[in-house]
């Protein structure tokens, strides 16, 4: 069975072309997620879904979903505030989205096959595509619980124009994720913080402002994950239990996501998580300073061939 790719998009607004998700990037005015979706075709995924915002719909239809239609299957699906289990309500005041995991969840009606979720304004290369999409097509038939994450190499997912946050990740001897920390401040630097000294490496900022280097090959998250149709049936419960948590109800900002319901499962011993390499170096636009060299680099792909000029 073919996998899907599960893009999360309902950041989006109602406002086309004024966010960075729809950034014209590519030559013929392509964003970086026409990217994920050619590079996702050509690694053999068999259909595509969305999850977005249901006031957006009539417009994502016509501006976005118009130029895939005809390339690969593509499905919709909604992350609303009040998408809440039976018993539950919105707690008043709140505007906050539930966050990645209660996105996910949205997509439980519509996909039946392993998927692949990735954000849609990340850069993740073709080797990515290439990677998860060979784990999950190669699962056997309602396999569960075998789980996987793209690991990026850190030293491939830096910005040159300031830190960045990734989820550092730890493995067992089997390479299956024992752990995710987010670490919020990631550059290559000196150990006193400065780009000058002669002791650059890759380092993150702990939790008392101390510079901790780490080798470059280090696995990062970049929420690109897989997943097999029972983790909707997990989420489904976690988010119960998460809703049910006073503390939760009464944070407006508090927040259902991916790595909360994966660190769940690994500590539960429910499943596990295949951390697989790739050579794939990220990009995207953390910073406005990043934009020129996203674009720069991208076409340098397609000088290089890796892209025809105009994809769809």
């Amino acid at each position: 069975m073919k996998p899907t790719l599960f893009l999360l998009a309902a950041g989006m607004g109602s406002r086309y072309g004024g966010l960075k998700q729809l950034d014209s990037l590519g030559p013929n005015g392509e964003t970086i997620m026409d990217y994920s979706i050619y590079d996702a075709i050509q690694a053999g995924f068999g259909k595509v879904v969305w999850v977005i915002r249901k006031d957006f719909e009539e417009q994502f239809r016509t501006q976005i979903l118009s130029k895939y239609e005809d390339k690969i299957p593509c499905e919709l699906c909604f992350q609303g505030l009040d998408a809440l289990p039976e018993g539950f309500a919105v707690p008043e005041g709140r505007q906050k989205p539930w966050g990645t995991n209660h996105a996910v969840l949205m997509g439980k009606d519509v996909i039946k096959e392993p998927f692949c979720v990735i954000n849609c304004d990340d850069f993740y290369n073709r080797d990515a595509f290439m990677v998860i999409g060979k784990y999950l097509s190669e699962l056997p038939e309602g396999a569960e619980n075998q789980y996987a994450m793209v690991g990026f190499r850190v030293g491939n997912t830096l910005s040159e124009n300031g830190t960045v946050a990734r989820g550092i990740c730890s493995t067992d001897e089997e390479g299956h994720l024992t752990t995710v920390v987010e670490r919020t401040e990631i550059m290559r630097t000196s150990a006193d913080g400065s780009q000058t000294g002669a002791d650059q490496a890759v380092r993150y900022k702990d939790e008392d402002g101390n510079w901790v280097a780490v080798d470059d090959n280090t696995p990062v998250s970049m929420n690109m994950w897989g997943f097999t149709p029972d983790y909707f049936r997990y989420s489904e419960d976690y988010f119960k239990e998460f809703l049910s948590d006073e503390k939760n109800m009464t944070n407006l900002k508090a927040e259902f996501f991916i790595p909360l319901m994966v660190n769940k499962l690994i500590n539960d011993k429910t499943a596990t998580v295949k951390v697989l390499d790739t050579t794939s170096k990220w990009f995207g636009v953390t910073y406005a300073a990043d934009r020129q060299a996203t674009v720069d680099r991208i076409q340098k792909l397609v000088d290089e061939g890796v892209y025809p000029e105009k994809l769809f």
